[in-house]
């Protein structure tokens, strides 16, 4: 079983920027690969990022691409998004997911086992 728990969410400006980290309890965290994903009022769960368990490929949604950057730290058993140039349409809970395989297609709420509680991102005008 993998807990992951994200931290760093927040309220900022349009503008600004935040990072996010999400820390995960399994001991063979390098393993897997990771994404984050998030899920504004009303709407449903989006892909916004995911890494390769090496670390080598990342993905990003075409809306964040540019802005957002993941990565991740095996040693630490962390993954990060730092956001800059935030935008209201910003405003989410962001998950962070967890696979147990290295997935094909990134982007798919499907390909991911574990899912974290989520953190709050709010983007003032």
């Amino acid at each position: 079983q993998v807990q992951l728990v994200e931290s760093g969410g927040g309220l900022v400006q349009a503008g600004g920027s935040l990072r996010l980290s999400c820390a995960a309890s399994a001991r063979t965290f390098s393993i897997y690969d990771m994404g984050w994903f998030r899920q504004a009022p009303g709407k449903e769960r989006e892909f916004v990022a995911a890494i390769t368990w090496s670390g080598t490929m990342t993905y990003y949604a075409p809306s964040v691409k540019g802005r957002f950057t993941i990565s991740r730290d095996n040693a630490k058993n962390t993954v990060s998004l730092e956001m800059n140039s935030l935008k209201p349409e910003d405003t989410a809970v962001y998950y962070c997911a967890a696979s147990v395989r290295a997935t094909v297609v990134p982007s798919s709420r499907r390909e991911y086992d574990f899912w974290g509680q989520g953190t709050q991102v709010t983007v003032s005008s």
